[in-house]
């Protein structure tokens, strides 16, 4: 899948980091992260969590994991 940058009304541009796109070129960054992604021991699975803790997705492969959150922020 190819890299997506998009920019919203307000000049801001959102994507999943990848080092295809030079990001630092753009200017002064600020980094926020989409997701993250931990092993939770009880359901012996990985979750993909928001910002706020609520679980999205869950897979015992965290290169699923990966692949889920690529393709569904990606777009």
């Amino acid at each position: 899948m190819n890299p997506v940058l998009t920019f919203d009304t307000n000049g801001i541009g959102h994507c999943l980091h990848t080092d295809a796109i030079p990001l630092q070129s753009l200017g002064t960054l600020e980094v926020r992260r989409a997701t993250t992604i931990e092993f939770n021991p009880a359901t012996q699975q990985w979750e993909v969590k928001d910002a706020a803790g609520q679980t999205l997705y869950s897979n015992p492969s965290r290169s699923c994991c990966l692949a889920w959150e690529l393709e569904r922020f990606n777009q």
